[in-house]
């Protein structure tokens, strides 16, 4: 088996598959003389593939050590209580609460000139306008979810679902579902403005007025719409019990369907959508720092790792060409076509409370007219 972090040679595939780690032995002496120490990752289960960390291991000679989180806000509190001395070097914070986590001074700035690989995350999740705060960046993209139009293709085209217009339509009157607030900031970009509403953080009478248009587009097409709904589970119900036949969704249901074989397609509509990514960040004061930017270059290596993450997570990955090494279904199930990824806006927090003020009560009004 080649090298994976230093040639960058395709391998994970294989190792993947085999559990399997094999390499020179005079390579992993000298890897060994020149690395040591350990890295300290708090990330989610799946997100650091067994066979890269082996190899990681091996060729280095660093220890990698993850501990595992399931919440975001346990996670902040935690790290909060530790400063100024973290335990943590790397952890994993969803783009949108990257605001949180800097006005606390609980991360440091990202130094992609240390990343030799940072080129093999597609831009629309590196360059996006989410990704730089204060003028810099602040974490590796790794993975990630985004709100997709969901559609039975037995019975809708792909032509169809590339447009959001399809969901308002006569043609599907009593076929589709959306989770209400979610929809808002979508119509608000199919409007052509700013769903995050951070255009008009100095114009809050803009802000308004915006909402109360999104508002008066969704009673106006109220009738259209078969069902409001709240989670996933009920999302996928519907679609299995033909109740719906399209829908608002996020992508992780929709690939669960897809995977079971159910005959669901989804798609980024051309008018665009949000999402969210998940990122290894470096904590401030990161105890391990030089080993933190080895782990992050070397797990930037090659697309087979992105699609090693994607396969265990469920989640899409950032890398390019990852889908070159899915199965067809798994391309299917989490991969989109570069020209609707280019149509992906994701989600950012500077303006909540402006938004959710705003947005809350607009909900209600829908719901009860």
């Amino acid at each position: 088996m080649s090298k994976l972090i230093y040639n960058r040679r395709r391998f994970l595939g294989t190792a993947a598959a085999t559990g399997a780690f094999m390499a020179s032995p005079a390579y992993i002496r000298r890897a060994n003389a020149q690395g040591s120490g350990e890295v300290n990752i708090w990330t989610y289960n799946d997100f650091v593939p067994e066979a890269f960390k082996d190899q990681f291991e091996a060729e280095t000679g660093i220890k990698v050590n993850v501990r595992l989180v399931d919440d975001q806000g346990k996670q902040f509190n935690l790290l909060a209580a530790e400063q100024p001395n973290p335990t943590v070097d790397i952890m994993t914070v969803a783009g949108h609460r990257f605001l949180q986590f800097i006005q606390s001074d609980l991360l440091e700035p990202l130094d992609t000139d240390r990343l030799s690989n940072w080129g093999n995350i597609n831009p629309t999740f590196s360059e996006s306008d989410w990704a730089t705060i204060n003028g810099n960046k602040w974490g590796a993209p790794i993975l990630s979810g985004m709100e997709v139009l969901s559609y039975n293709t037995d019975y809708v085209t792909e032509e169809e679902a590339l447009t959001w217009d399809t969901l308002f339509s006569e043609k599907y009157s009593g076929q589709t579902a959306y989770i209400i607030q979610d929809m808002m900031s979508i119509v608000m970009l199919k409007m052509g403005y700013d769903g995050n509403m951070v255009a008009y953080m100095d114009d809050p009478e803009e802000a308004a007025r915006i909402v109360e248009e999104a508002k008066n587009f969704l009673i106006e097409h109220k009738p259209l719409v078969r069902k409001y709904y709240d989670g996933g589970a009920e999302f996928q119900q519907m679609m299995v019990n033909r109740d719906i036949t399209l829908g608002h969704s996020w992508n992780g249901p929709a690939a669960a369907l897809i995977n079971d074989g159910f005959p669901l397609g989804m798609t980024i509509p051309r008018e665009g959508s949000y999402g969210f990514v998940y990122t290894y960040n470096i904590a401030k004061n990161a105890p391990n720092a030089e080993n933190a930017y080895r782990f992050l270059d070397a797990i930037l290596a090659s697309p087979e790792i992105g699609a090693a993450m994607t396969k265990a997570s469920g989640f899409i990955s950032t890398y390019k060409g990852a889908d070159q090494y899915l199965t067809d279904l798994e391309r299917k199930s989490t991969s989109f076509p570069e020209e609707q990824l280019a149509n992906l806006q994701f989600f950012r927090a500077e303006a909540n409370e402006l938004k959710y003020n705003l947005v809350d009560p607009a909900v209600e009004a829908i719901k009860a007219a």
